[in-house]
């Protein structure tokens, strides 16, 4: 299996958001997992992070955050130099997806779970 390294930015440790459900899928599929969203507690046995301070060696990001709220990590994705950056339903932003492009990352409008139930991931 080709693990890849997941940041997942709007996690949450609410069992109804996606983010919750997709950490623990990542995880459950042996992928290496960084949270990090505003709120403080654990996920599949990861604490979430407030702070992107130290994160490194990413191959994909997933985005749960609004359009709006991603202002404040563009700058901070764009140096980390993921392979890749899901902007999954909700998180949809073509101008930020032009500037990853631009910077060689792959931009994707797709959902990380049904990624992840096809084998896409």
């Amino acid at each position: 299996m080709d693990n890849k390294k997941t940041l997942i930015l709007g996690a949450s440790n609410n069992p109804s958001r996606y983010s919750f459900t997709a950490a623990q899928r990542l995880t459950k599929a042996e992928h290496l997992v960084v949270l990090v969203g505003v709120k403080r507690g654990e996920v599949a046995g990861q604490q979430i992070l407030h702070s992107t301070k130290g994160i490194s060696n990413i191959h994909t990001v997933t985005l749960y955050l609004s359009q709006k709220n991603q202002v404040t990590y563009e700058n901070f994705i764009l140096a980390l130099k993921p392979q890749r950056v899901i902007f999954n339903p909700g998180a949809e932003n073509v101008p930020f997806m032009e500037k990853l492009s631009e910077a060689g990352i792959e931009a994707v409008e797709a959902c990380t779970l049904v990624m992840l139930s096809t084998g896409q991931f």
